[in-house]
């Protein structure tokens, strides 16, 4: 059995030195404390120290806001949209253009907006949004055109041109109608093209009356009543001006060729489109010099003639449609 190296080496004792015990005895020397290692960083015992606990919440935050951000981005581009995707996009586009909608609608009118804008990202996704976003900047920027001028005449839109909840929802009466039945497959396959040409003809249309009204009572010169040719003040209800007629015209070929570029409709489908939206401003504008706000039709204001007017533009076009691309087919 080997012997531990300890047992094999001799034990030496070192006596000290004369010259050392003089010293130890005459001038000792003082007793230092052990020197101690110092961490670099000083960590406080108390765990809910602050300088422990902002960096990490400020970490975390900024972890929890890059998860949302991303969680928005797919919300956005999810394809088909979804109701939930529908509502958040609407929401965050109605954040950034509060500005813009305040001046066009009164707060009641936003909560309508909203609901429209909901609803259409859900049916068109971001072009149909887009197509109602063009429709409601040009008709807020006509309304506003010589407002001072229509106000002294008294023909001016009430509350500045900032139109109410049956406003809007007479202006988009048809496009909703057209985009439930599309986000609900009413007809299938077949006729989904179909409800997003009646909600483009239904916006152009309205688009088309806003403009030709809000121009006609800032620049026309004479103002004919629709039913009898006779000349009327601006603002007549049922009156017409060249000057409105042709910028309701421009304006309906202006948010079909927008409609077009996006994709929504064909280049035919754009010209039906136009077409629908005259003719049916022409059949509103009879309404208004024959019977609206008459003795026996005081229910028939402003707002159910919108829903008229909207309704005949895109029923319209969805008959067009079937009849053109019917005698295409033969």
């Amino acid at each position: 059995m080997a012997t531990p190296l300890s047992t094999k080496m001799p034990l030496i004792t070192v006596s000290p030195s004369p010259l050392q015990l003089h010293h130890q005895s005459s001038f000792p020397f003082p007793k230092y404390p052990k020197p101690q290692t110092l961490p670099l960083f000083k960590i406080p015992e108390n765990p809910k120290s602050p300088n422990m606990s902002i960096p990490s919440f400020r970490a975390q935050a900024s972890t929890n806001d890059l998860g949302l951000v991303q969680q928005a981005i797919q919300l956005v581009q999810s394809s088909p949209p979804t109701w939930k995707s529908a509502i958040v996009t609407n929401m965050m586009i109605f954040i950034v253009g509060s500005p813009i909608l305040a001046s066009g609608l009164s707060l009641s009118g936003i909560g309508a907006a909203f609901l429209l804008g909901a609803l259409t990202w859900r049916a068109f996704g971001p072009s149909g949004f887009l197509l109602v976003a063009t429709y409601f900047v040009i008709g807020t920027a006509v309304t506003k055109v010589k407002m001072a001028q229509k106000e002294a005449q008294g023909v001016a839109e009430k509350r500045k041109g900032r139109r109410g909840p049956g406003s809007v929802i007479g202006s988009s009466a048809a496009g909703c109608v057209c985009a439930l039945l599309s986000i609900y497959g009413v007809g299938g396959k077949a006729f989904s093209r179909l409800w997003e040409l009646g909600f483009v003809a239904s916006f152009c249309t309205k688009l088309s009356d806003t403009v030709s009204s809000e121009i006609g009572k800032a620049f026309g010169r004479t103002t004919y009543l629709v039913t009898t040719f006779k000349i009327v003040p601006r603002g007549t209800e049922g009156a017409m001006s060249v000057e409105g007629t042709s910028a309701g015209l421009l304006a309906a070929i202006l948010l079909a060729s927008i409609s077009c570029l996006l994709g929504e409709i064909h280049g035919l489908e754009a010209v039906i489109c136009v077409v629908a939206s005259q003719i049916a401003n022409l059949g509103e504008s009879v309404i208004g010099a024959a019977i609206q706000e008459k003795e026996g039709f005081r229910w028939l204001n402003n707002d159910a003639v919108n829903v008229i007017n909207v309704s005949m533009g895109s029923i319209l076009a969805l008959l067009m449609q079937q009849i053109v691309f019917q005698y295409l087919r033969t």
